[in-house]
């Protein structure tokens, strides 16, 4: 397969196996990029690419433009906290004056979920989903398919945790549908109150003891808690909730093996992990980030190659 089955990236759910391949194996390809003294290709050179965030981000941001540069793109970046939408302008009404710029591709996060399907609807432009409210993160979930098989070289057999605010997470769901995909298995921990009722009928197994888990997976996800996305109180306190679900080295050191810890940040430490922990030689932490970079020069690339070049 030499191109992506979409044209726009809205989820991890419209991708088949050869497109999550083809963007994995892309990633090789500028990891060694990146390894180099001159960090730069000129593979987007000429296209133009507007990162508009309507909803606070660092890493995920500066992510998509450090590889948009490695790329030679010319970028415009858009701030909602700066812009007329302070002023009362509507979502469409943005949209619209960015695009009679004559961009080529958007690269867009927004608090409210289908957001970047609304605009992909509504332009030529390539649309990249870089988060909509609880529903995907699809260049998360690649970045982190990608970090655990460079550290345990494949992904079928792989038995994947993910730990936390599973009802009000993006990373969860995306993870949930690219491991599946590439032939990991998935189980999903945390209390009962942040467990979506739905999440069996995806084919995850629910554990609601931490150390039964740990025991049983290859890969812990460690997630925050989502406090900006709820509206009642889910748990007495992050006090019990850490007791019962925060990792520390105590929980590790009584495993009898070795599993790999991931997080997507930002790590709220001592609540959802230590910093003990997180910076651990069982951490792949900082990998995911560094990898971060190569998943969305890959993704960038391939659908300039699909959807702008042709």
């Amino acid at each position: 397969m030499s191109e992506l089955s979409v044209n726009h990236l809205l989820g991890i759910k419209g991708l088949t196996e050869d497109d999550l391949n083809l963007i994995i194996e892309t990633a090789d390809q500028f990891k060694d990029v990146l390894s180099r003294p001159i960090k730069k290709v000129p593979s987007l050179r000429d296209i133009t690419i507007a990162n508009l965030f309507f909803e606070n981000s660092t890493r995920t941001r500066l992510s998509f433009e450090l590889a948009e540069k490695r790329l030679s793109a010319d970028i415009v970046n858009f701030s909602a906290a700066a812009s007329s939408v302070k002023k009362g302008e509507t979502l469409i009404d943005t949209v619209n004056n960015i695009l009679s710029m004559k961009v080529d591709m958007v690269v867009m996060r927004h608090s409210r979920p289908g957001a970047p399907h609304f605009l992909a609807s509504r332009t030529k432009a390539s649309v990249i989903n870089a988060g909509d409210g609880a529903h995907e993160h699809p260049t998360q979930a690649l970045l982190d398919a990608y970090s655990i098989r460079e550290r345990l070289g494949k992904l079928q057999g792989v038995k994947v945790l993910i730990v936390g605010d599973i009802t009000h997470s993006r990373v969860a769901i995306s993870n949930i549908f690219s491991l599946q995909t590439l032939g990991a298995e998935v189980r999903v921990c945390g209390p009962r109150t942040l467990i979506p009722k739905h999440i069996e009928s995806l084919g995850v197994k629910v554990e609601y003891d931490l150390m039964k888990g740990l025991q049983w997976c290859d890969v812990a996800n460690m997630l925050r808690i989502q406090l900006e996305r709820q509206d009642i109180k889910y748990f007495p306190s992050l006090r019990e909730y850490t007791m019962l679900y925060g990792l520390n080295m105590e929980r590790l050191n009584q495993l009898d093996k070795q599993i790999v810890i991931m997080h997507p940040g930002p790590i709220n430490r001592g609540v959802e992990i230590t910093s003990e922990v997180a910076d651990s030689e069982h951490a792949i932490i900082l990998d995911q980030v560094e990898n971060g970079v190569a998943i969305r020069m890959s993704v960038l690339y391939l659908l300039a190659e699909k959807t702008v070049r042709n």
